[in-house]
């Protein structure tokens, strides 16, 4: 069975809006576009330090998939990245898409939850999310992420789309990874628990049943 994995590239003040460049998403009037850039080369030391990619599947959101699917496949297969992407398979949350040209893309078929379930259960490694954060949104609603995966980077925009909105009730995360990169980025894996917090622990999550 596959685990959700959720890979993300924040700020300190965990805004994820514009990380590679100014035209990449500027909703709201966002002028930061491309904050992510100088620390880049440093945060592939950290990936590649990482050990074996357990990656065997990618889930994006709409919008993300537009973004990556109009560059990745244009990539050379020398450059780690790129062979990834381009040969794993991908799927799709839309409503809009029916057609998808970037090889081995797919629509996710069906409502989101079990689509999604069905993903998870169907293979081995991490079905990996790459931004898409209004997806992320309604897959940690739906209790579907099984991990985090962040890389906070030492800058304060104060303004922009955060990773985290607004949830129904807390998450607690355990940490499984943390490390730091030349530049100062944080490097941080957490395991994310169905539990709910407080002291009523299992018995809450009965009682809302």
């Amino acid at each position: 069975m596959r685990r959700l994995v959720v890979i993300e590239f924040l700020t300190v003040d965990g805004v994820m809006q514009g990380l590679g460049s100014p035209e990449e998403d500027t909703d709201g009037g966002f002028t930061h576009g491309g904050w992510g850039r100088p620390y880049a080369a440093a945060v592939h030391e950290a990936v590649d330090a990482g050990g074996p990619d357990r990656t065997s599947a990618y889930l994006f959101g709409r919008r993300t998939y537009e973004k990556m699917a109009a560059y990745w496949p244009y990539q050379p297969d020398d450059v780690p990245m790129a062979r990834r992407l381009n040969q794993a398979p991908k799927y799709v949350a839309t409503r809009t898409l029916t057609r998808l040209d970037w090889a081995g893309a797919h629509v996710l078929d069906g409502e989101l939850g079990a689509a999604v379930g069905r993903l998870k259960a169907d293979g081995e490694g991490d079905l990996a999310v790459l931004g898409s954060g209004a997806l992320v949104h309604q897959l940690m609603l739906l209790d579907l992420v099984d991990e985090l995966r962040l890389f906070v980077h030492p800058l304060l925009l104060g303004t922009g789309k955060r990773l985290f909105r607004d949830l129904p009730r807390p998450r607690r995360l355990r940490l499984t990874a943390a490390g730091t990169t030349s530049l100062g980025t944080l490097v941080l894996g957490y395991e994310v628990s169905g539990q709910p917090v407080g002291p009523a622990g299992a018995e809450a999550e009965t009682a809302t049943r």
